[in-house]
């Protein structure tokens, strides 16, 4: 039986060795809702940026850019995503930067790729929080402020950012609804009338869902939950 947690992640593994990721990927890929693959680290930056996977999993030695190198600028774009570390070497030097990095974990080649699953799995309570699972098959990143449908990201302009994190925060706390007021003071400095709100609010369901936002009359706005 699939574990449905693990249906819910984005997985990337960066690797230059065609042989391990073509083996990682048959054996635990089909558990994951994606399981993309770079063969290098510059790629595995991009690929990270385009993707914004929950969970990074690199090999250390690679060219243009390390596990290493890759793994820094990753964590100055999302410092809370887990990078999973694979290297064939176990030097004190790279498993120190590594933890400095931030890195969760460090698996020395060869190893179980059981036993990398079932590490995966270790890390639900981390990773659950980091996502909130939306109408219309809408994935909201709580770390990184990122919308995704289908695994894509979702371009949002600042002020659709600032009204999405506004309408996850209520949620979160309990408050669900929030209202017309607080919108117009947070998103903008000047005097705002109810049809430019209107107007913000219609254009933001045109480039994301109908289903996405409720308006609860008289109250404000509530982020649909799936």
């Amino acid at each position: 039986m699939k574990n449905k947690f693990l249906k819910t992640l984005r997985v990337l593994l960066v690797e230059d060795e065609l042989k391990l990721s073509t083996l990682l990927k048959d054996a635990i890929g089909e558990n994951f809702y994606t399981f993309s693959i770079a063969e290098n680290g510059q790629e595995g930056l991009e690929f990270f940026e385009k993707l914004r996977p929950d969970i990074v999993i690199t090999d250390i030695m690679m060219p243009k850019k390390t596990g290493l190198e890759m793994a820094k600028e990753i964590k100055a774009i999302d410092p809370a995503v887990p990078i999973i570390i694979l290297s064939a070497f176990s030097e004190t030097e790279k498993f120190l930067d590594a933890i400095d990095i931030g890195v969760v974990k460090y698996f020395i080649k060869p190893f179980d790729p059981d036993e990398l699953l079932e590490y995966i799995k270790s890390l639900e309570t981390l990773l659950s929080a980091r996502s909130l699972q939306l109408k219309d098959g809408f994935v909201y990143n709580r770390a990184t402020r990122g919308l995704f449908k289908k695994q894509r990201y979702v371009t949002l302009t600042r002020k659709e950012k600032v009204f999405l994190e506004l309408l996850v925060k209520n949620y979160d706390t309990q408050l669900f609804v929030v209202s017309d007021k607080e919108i117009k003071e947070r998103l903008w400095t000047e005097a705002v009338s109810d049809e430019r709100l209107r107007t913000f609010i219609r254009r933001f369901r045109e480039k994301t869902s109908k289903e996405l936002i409720k308006n609860i009359k008289g109250e404000g706005y509530q982020i649909m939950i799936a």
